[in-house]
């Protein structure tokens, strides 16, 4: 499954994202149970607001991070969260 650059992914509800201060990090909040992400992972998700395109996500990524070329890795990460649930596509 892959993303166009046009689609607008979105956590999907009721999934909700928190930072956790005193571990300093990203939690996405679901129904009956917890996930820690990592630190891109987090970073990923906090764009995923059904209004940013996966180009823009990837632009905003690569100048947070000084990198290229994340377009694939953002795409792989993000067909996982739709498999698990956290994610849906907004076209």
């Amino acid at each position: 499954m892959s993303w166009g650059l046009q689609e607008r992914p979105a956590i999907r509800p009721p999934a909700r994202l928190k930072f956790d201060a005193l571990r300093k990090q990203e939690l996405l909040l679901l129904p009956e149970r917890v996930v820690q992400l990592n630190e891109t992972a987090g970073a990923i998700l906090r764009l995923c607001d059904g209004r940013r395109t996966v180009g823009e996500l990837t632009r905003e990524l690569e100048a947070k991070y000084g990198q290229t070329g994340l377009q694939d890795d953002i795409a792989e990460f993000l067909t996982e969260a739709v498999e698990e649930g956290w994610v849906e596509r907004w076209i």
